[in-house]
């Protein structure tokens, strides 16, 4: 499994490690990737996903994962989260159109 987050796209970022004489290591810098179950209020059910701290944060900021999906960009979501985002979409659209 990858160390990427399905929400943001948040991934390993490589450096150093520099030691008190400038010797220099490579190093891998690791997202904090906690396993979440987040709820979608539009199609009322709830969903596992693999989202770094950043984005637990963002999708709590932002109103809940409905509203997150609904302004994320396509580029940094996973397929899993694309799929999802494209039924809260297709769900509300049925929504608005019931009740006009």
């Amino acid at each position: 499994m990858s160390r990427v987050c399905e929400l943001t796209g948040k991934a390993v970022m490589t450096g150093n490690t520099v030691s008190h004489a400038n010797n220099r290591a490579r190093r891998r810098y690791l997202p904090n990737l906690v396993n979440v179950t987040l709820i979608s209020d539009a199609l009322g059910r709830s969903f596992k996903l693999r989202v770094s701290a950043y984005g637990l944060r963002s999708v709590e900021h932002r109103g809940g994962l409905d509203a997150f999906l609904a302004k994320a960009s396509a580029s940094e979501l996973s397929d899993r989260a694309l799929t999802l985002k494209r039924a809260i979409a297709k769900k509300t659209e049925q929504d608005s159109v019931a009740a006009a």
